[in-house]
């Protein structure tokens, strides 16, 4: 059987020079405020989207303009880690250059939208100024690398969380068009010798990698293409249980395409660790699809493969077999709200930020109030996976200052916030994502108390329950890991899922398919009646559906020779 010829995005990848391509020539012009379908592609390597307001599409066509064309901007912030320096910054450039608002994203970190073109390159330099990038943001390269963000515990914890920024740092793209583009640095002559782990065309897609430090699993670890569990011992860093090939995004109605947890397949030593990441990144880079870009995720490469090949693939390039995996126990993957005091005797406050999106509305002055808290604050901020925002390594003495200004902003609903409310998650969609098919994050604030007053009628409004809204079966808000989980099919419309864990371990399944906001109700509604009726002690709403058989069987694993 012939080989299929690569796809275009590999053409567009192999000729662009190393991801410069003709962007800074579309950034100059002033015809419109778009770029061309090739430079948007590698615009993504850069950390940013062309996006359009999708409510004003109809308008702008009738009156014959272009749509409104604006760039989201994704900032890559190892772990999380914010100074209080680069908060203020990076909310200067939210009022200034962008929409208004801040967005914290699943991947811990920053993301603006509504920035036009000709405030795109004083925005990312600006960005760079504050000692961060936006370079591998986005893209067909290891993204940023996410890590539990708040090592309180031992210095061994902290350890741990320090090799995101050492794998991130690793694992980054070498090329100059970052600085030549955007920093007006001057081109290398003659034909640069560039990206020894990326090569011309990079990756075949993106690559996700998460560490996580148990018992928290707050990054769904088993969500990333590499996961990483630490194994702390006797309050010493062991190394890290090594899980490959999880990945959220799927099709709707192609079978070939769904969620896939991570397989563990070992134990490193923390002095293998970088080896390790490169050479997984490596065998993904030989061996993933580059003709089909739906089936180009690591999850594919391993299920057409097989796990024992890849694995001693793997095995063979480190020159040195994984040790078995050790044992390991998680809790739950949300996040852990109010105050925590840490080993060292510094605090750590999480705030929760309702889909991360941190602006001023109403009585909400999310936005001034994280910006006055950093103007006062001498820790610093931890972004975390599901969106929300640790104020980190406050002083004991500084407790009621910082609480006073989140008391006065808003910011302090995770006082008396409902069990589901405190685990919801959703993503973007509309109007902004191109991919979204129905509302997510708007929608959000719609649906929390419709679903919080059929749990209170059943005596439920404490009950923790994940909840994930996405637009689209892409995946960024990672639906498929939720207890209860909505997925955009069109307008108003979701494929109900149900059943995952909470600790992050097992996957959800669809219930109903393309139903509408009060079908969704009505079909909740006997459930949480069974639920709180039949559950047993401690059991989540997830496990007791799979226990009492609500679901039914496992769905069928895809046989491998369809992902050949």
């Amino acid at each position: 059987m012939s080989t299929p010829p690569p796809s275009d995005f590999e053409r567009i990848k192999a000729n662009s020079r190393y991801l410069r391509g003709t962007i800074a020539e579309g950034l100059r012009d002033p015809v419109t405020g778009a770029i061309s379908d090739d430079d948007n592609k590698l615009l993504k390597f850069h950390g940013s989207y062309l996006q359009d307001d999708r409510d004003l599409r109809e308008e702008r066509r009738r009156q014959k303009l272009e749509p409104a064309y604006a760039f989201m901007l994704r900032a890559r912030l190892p772990a999380g880690v914010v100074t209080p320096a680069q908060w203020l910054v990076f909310d200067r450039l939210a009022r200034e250059y962008a929409n208004g608002t801040l967005r914290i994203t699943t991947r811990q970190t920053f993301q603006w939208h509504g920035i036009i073109k000709r405030r795109l390159k004083p925005t990312i330099a600006a960005i760079h100024e504050a000692l961060a990038t936006t370079i591998a943001a986005c893209g067909d390269v290891v993204r940023n690398v996410v890590s539990t963000p708040n090592p309180v515990e031992s210095a061994a914890h902290a350890q741990a969380y320090a090799w995101a920024t050492r794998l991130s740092e690793a694992l980054s793209p070498r090329t100059h068009a970052y600085h030549e583009i955007w920093l007006d640095g001057e081109p290398l002559v003659g034909e640069p010798k560039e990206e020894p782990l990326y090569g011309t065309t990079y990756l075949p897609r993106k690559f996700k990698i998460g560490l996580a430090i148990p018992p928290l699993n707050d990054v769904d670890v088993f969500a990333q293409d590499l996961g990483l569990v630490a194994i702390i011992e006797q309050g010493e860093l062991q190394g890290f249980n090594v899980a490959v090939g999880g990945g959220m995004g799927a099709t709707h109605g192609d079978p070939t395409t769904y969620p896939r947890l991570g397989s563990v397949i070992g134990f490193v030593a923390p002095e293998h660790l970088l080896a390790l990441a490169e050479t997984v990144v490596a065998v993904q880079r030989d061996w993933g699809n580059r003709s089909e870009r739906k089936h180009a995720r690591l999850k594919y490469t391993i299920d057409h493969r097989g796990l024992d090949v890849f694995k001693a693939e793997v095995e063979s390039r480190l020159g040195f077999a994984l040790a078995p995996e050790r044992p390991y126990r998680f809790d739950h993957n949300g996040d852990r709200y109010g105050w925590i005091e840490g080993g060292d005797g510094y605090w750590h406050l999480t705030l929760q930020i309702e889909s991360g999106r941190l602006a001023d509305v109403g009585e909400r002055r999310w936005l001034s109030g994280l910006r006055e808290l950093a103007r006062v604050h001498e820790g610093d901020f931890r972004l975390t996976c599901n969106q929300n925002v640790i104020v980190a390594n406050v002083a004991a003495e500084q407790r009621a200052r910082i609480d006073a200004i989140v008391a006065a902003h808003g910011l302090d609903g995770y006082r008396t916030h409902s069990g589901i409310r405190r685990h919801a998650v959703a993503c973007v969609a509309l109007p902004t994502c191109g991919l979204a098919m129905a509302e997510s994050e708007r929608y959000l604030p719609e649906l929390l108390p419709r679903l919080e007053a059929l749990l209170d009628q059943h005596g439920l409004g404490d009950a923790p329950i994940l909840l994930r809204l996405s637009g689209c079966p892409n995946g960024c808000s990672r639906p498929y890991l939720g207890e209860i989980a909505l997925v955009g099919r069109g307008p108003g419309r979701y494929d109900l899922r149900l059943g995952a864990d909470f600790r992050g371990q097992r996957l959800n399944r669809t219930y109903r398919e393309n139903i509408d906001e009060a079908a969704i109700l009505e079909t909740l509604d006997p459930l949480f009646a069974r639920y709180a009726a039949e559950r047993g002690q401690g059991e989540h709403f997830g496990d007791f559906l799979v226990r009492t058989g609500v679901l039914g069987a496992e769905p069928r694993r895809i046989p491998a020779e369809v992902l050949a």
